[in-house]
C-alpha cells in the first residue's frame, strides 16, 4: 500500500511538531518559565492533536506521548496514566461541549488549563500513593506547580494549536475536494 504525498507530509509535520514539543519540555529557555516552571508542551500538543481524533486514536496518542516522556525523563511518577486520561477526556469534552458551541483557540486554551491541573493532580497523587509526598505537601505542590503549569500552558497553547489546526483543516478541505 502506497502513501499519497500529502499523507507523508502530514505524518512528517505531525511527528516533527511532537518532537519539537518534547524538545521544548526538556530544555529551559529563558523567558518561558515562571518560578522555574515551564509550560507542559507535550500536553498542549496532545490536546491539540486529540481534539479531532477518535477515542482509540486519542488513547494511542496519549500512550505514545507518555511512553516517550517516561523514556526521556524520570519514569516515576509515570506520564502515561495522566496523558492517556487527558487525551480521552479531550475527545469527550470536544465532542460533547466544544463542538456544539464553537471551537477556537480560547476554548482549547481553557481545556489545556484544566487538563494541566488534572495532569499535575494525578502525578501528585501518584507521589502520595507511594509515600514520596505527604498529603499536606501534596496540596502545597498542587498550588505552586499545577497552577503555574496550567497558566503557562494555556498562554502558550495558540503557538502550537493555530498552525497545526490550520494544517489539519487544510488537509481536510483538500481531501474533500479530491473526493
Amino acid at each position: 500500500m502506497f502513501f499519497k504525498p500529502y499523507q507523508v507530509l502530514n505524518l512528517m509535520i505531525t511527528i516533527i511538531s511532537l518532537m519539537v514539543c518534547i524538545w521544548l519540555s526538556l530544555v529551559r529557555i529563558p523567558g518561558l518559565e515562571l518560578f522555574g516552571i515551564t509550560p507542559n508542551w507535550v500536553l498542549i500538543w496532545l490536546v491539540t492533536w486529540s481534539i479531532k481524533r477518535s477515542f482509540l486514536q486519542a488513547m494511542v496518542g496519549g500512550l505514545c506521548c507518555g511512553l516517550i516522556l517516561d523514556g526521556l525523563t524520570v519514569s516515576f511518577p509515570s506520564h502515561i496514566i495522566p496523558l492517556v486520561i487527558v487525551s480521552l477526556l479531550t475527545v469527550v469534552i470536544y465532542k460533547r461541549i466544544i463542538k456544539k458551541i464553537q471551537e477556537d483557540f480560547i476554548s482549547v486554551a481553557v481545556m489545556v488549563f484544566g487538563m494541566a491541573i488534572l495532569v499535575e493532580a494525578i502525578r501528585g497523587f501518584q507521589l502520595n500513593s507511594f509515600g514520596y509526598l505527604a498529603l499536606d505537601e501534596l496540596f502545597r505542590y498542587q498550588q505552586r506547580v499545577a497552577l503555574s503549569t496550567a497558566i503557562l500552558s494555556s498562554l502558550w497553547t495558540p503557538v502550537i494549536y493555530l498552525p497545526l489546526n490550520r494544517w489539519w483543516a487544510f488537509l481536510e478541505t483538500s481531501n474533500q475536494l479530491k473526493s
